[in-house]
């Protein structure tokens, strides 16, 4: 029993030491691009003010690193040639760390892991999992061009045809929702963070389907070479080490009611 203090101090010593290597930007201006459409990571709330996981969290990185950020909206479709480009410095959208993408920007250390499920009506009973929804030619899926549940639901649930007409092509996320609840699509796939926080909106109207369909990562996006990518690892890691995440986790995904 007497190493158990000692234990806990070089446990508190680590994460302090860990704290500490966090550097200090002197204030250096920021701009953080973000679609505004992923709920609970960012989104608007009922009185239109922008909130979520990420802003959260952009937030409290700014905060260590003594850093100030000023937010910009973009679509999906814009965000990585504009970020790639230098108009922002970082771009956050729930963004699938993928090996393609790393050849236009570079990416932080995963901040989040989420898996990818299916999102449905709540009264829809025609299919109940990826391979009873590719057997009937009827149904049809939304996405936005060139993200990860396109290309899963491409190659994972229908025939690897990227022309397929089953899968109606929509600018944002939140367009691909509206057009499932209005019945103009059958199915949207998502990773698990934004389906529960839709789910848990909808007041029945929605439901998650199925088993999970793979896991992702999730990270920061900024133009190549970035010196800002180091700093904000750090940050990170801190944020991890210090139970920061895990508060964000529980406010967002546990404790925040969707519609608020």
């Amino acid at each position: 029993m007497k190493f158990m203090p000692v234990l806990a101090f070089a446990a508190s010593v680590l994460a302090s030491a860990a704290i500490a290597e966090v550097p200090d930007l002197g204030g250096r201006e920021v701009t953080v691009v973000t679609e505004n459409a992923y709920p609970p990571l960012q989104f608007l709330d009922a009185g239109g003010k922008a909130v979520g996981w990420e802003y959260d969290a952009m937030d409290e990185i700014a905060k260590r690193l003594n850093m100030k950020v000023t937010y910009e909206n973009s679509s999906w479709d814009a965000m990585i040639p504009a970020v790639s480009e230098g108009q922002y410095d970082i771009g956050m959208t729930g963004i699938t760390i993928r090996d393609d993408r790393k050849e236009k920007v570079d990416f932080s250390d995963p901040y989040m892991r989420s898996e990818m499920v299916m999102l449905v009506r709540g009264d829809e009973s025609r299919f109940t999992d990826g391979p009873s929804f590719a057997a009937n030619p009827d149904l049809l899926m939304a996405a936005q061009p060139g993200t990860t549940p396109f290309y899963v639901g491409v190659y994972e649930v229908l025939d690897g045809d990227e022309a397929n007409p089953r899968i109606k092509l929509m600018e944002t996320f939140g367009a691909t929702v509206a057009a499932l609840k209005a019945g103009d699509v059958d199915l949207v796939l998502t990773d698990g963070t934004a389906g529960q926080g839709y789910v848990d909106a909808s007041d029945g109207g929605l439901k998650i389907i199925g088993g999970p369909l793979g896991s992702e990562d999730f990270g920061f996006i900024f133009p190549k070479g970035s010196d800002l990518v180091a700093p904000v690892n750090a940050a990170i890691a801190a944020m991890k080490a210090d139970g920061t995440m895990e508060a964000l986790n529980k406010t967002w995904f546990l404790d925040y009611k969707m519609g608020q």
